[in-house]
């Protein structure tokens, strides 16, 4: 079959590898759709430390079971399935407590093991969740991304009335404020420096946007009871700190490399009861999410704005981190 390959940090090909099979557990999915999203840019850049050489990307993906493993009763042939690209140990202390998003042998396919910018992938079974009648592919792919925004909105739940502040127009961004929007904010402000970005902003919610923070805070000088960075950059995550207004939290759902720092004012976090979160990728959230997409809660259709042959992986990746469209994804069979 065809793959993308990243054989070590900054060498990508696109060739002939073997055909997967399914192992005990396991089924094959021929991929229909594959997103391609930032934290791709930081694993072809060998800046995602669980991330092996070589491997095969791709973890934002749905498609077709054409293969199914020994012990698999629950999945058959021809089933279409979004597929939860989370792999976690089940025995680690983390796992035990019910936070397998921070197991201490925590993995997903795409990330730590060969994904989905592939024709054909194999995935464990347990991981499938069968996409409803009338969902294409295209959309389905973009459950992952959705299933980490509803993770964050977890971590800080949003509280009706209140100001939020979204940094970031992007998939994630765009994502977390609708459901931030959903959630009662009296006054949602998104910022990206990309001005064609924020059309969509809008048409998901947003009350305010503009490509400058400083312009923002000129509607909330006292700044935002939320604000969200979905940047990972840490330029933004220092402006975003600083937008917080007293008693308010600021929540880390980009992602940054993992040298990166920030100043921060012990004081201030002190003096104004500022509370600092993270969210980190999925956590018991990938079957809501897809059941907000299938009921028409979220609207993904707006951010899927290329869809490019698997030959074309490069490329897409290229377009991702210099910010071109929203939603890129291929489609590896068509």
């Amino acid at each position: 079959m065809l793959a993308a390959v990243i054989d070590k940090p900054n060498e990508i090909r696109v060739g002939p590898v073997p055909d997967p099979a399914p192992g005990p557990g396991e089924v094959v999915v021929r991929v229909g759709a594959c997103g391609i999203c930032g934290s791709d840019v930081t694993i072809a850049a060998g800046n995602f430390p669980p991330t092996p050489f070589p491997i095969v990307p791709g973890h934002e993906f749905a498609g077709e079971i054409v293969a199914v493993g020994a012990g698999v009763d629950h999945l058959r042939d021809g089933d279409r399935v979004a597929v939860d690209p989370t792999l976690v140990c089940g025995h680690c202390d983390w796992c035990r407590a019910g936070r397998g998003n921070l197991c201490d042998n925590w993995g997903a396919t795409g990330d730590t093991v060969d994904g989905a910018a592939a024709e054909y992938v194999a995935v464990p079974a347990y991981n499938c969740h069968r996409m409803p009648a009338g969902m294409t592919f295209r959309q389905a792919a973009l459950v992952e991304p959705l299933s980490c925004a509803v993770h964050a909105v977890a971590v800080a739940p949003p509280r009706v009335g209140e100001s939020v502040l979204v940094v970031g127009g992007g998939t994630m961004g765009l994502l977390t404020a609708q459901l931030l929007a959903r959630g009662g904010a009296s006054r949602l402000a998104v910022v990206d420096r990309k001005a064609d970005r924020l059309p969509v902003a809008e048409q998901l919610g947003a009350t305010l946007t503009s490509t400058d923070l400083a312009e923002a805070l000129d509607d909330r000088p006292r700044g935002y009871d939320l604000v969200v960075d979905a940047t990972g950059s840490p330029p933004a995550i220092q402006a975003g700190l600083a937008a917080v207004a007293k008693g308010g939290r600021f929540l880390v759902v980009g992602v940054a490399p993992p040298e990166a720092t920030v100043a921060i004012s012990p004081f201030r976090i002190y003096n104004q009861e500022i509370t600092v979160l993270g969210s980190m990728a999925v956590l018991h959230s990938y079957g809501q999410a897809l059941r907000l997409v299938a009921d028409g809660l979220v609207d993904v259709d707006p951010l899927i704005t290329h869809g490019l042959p698997l030959e074309e992986y490069p490329d897409a990746l290229e377009m991702v981190r210099t910010g071109q469209g929203l939603k890129i994804q291929l489609l590896p069979n068509g």
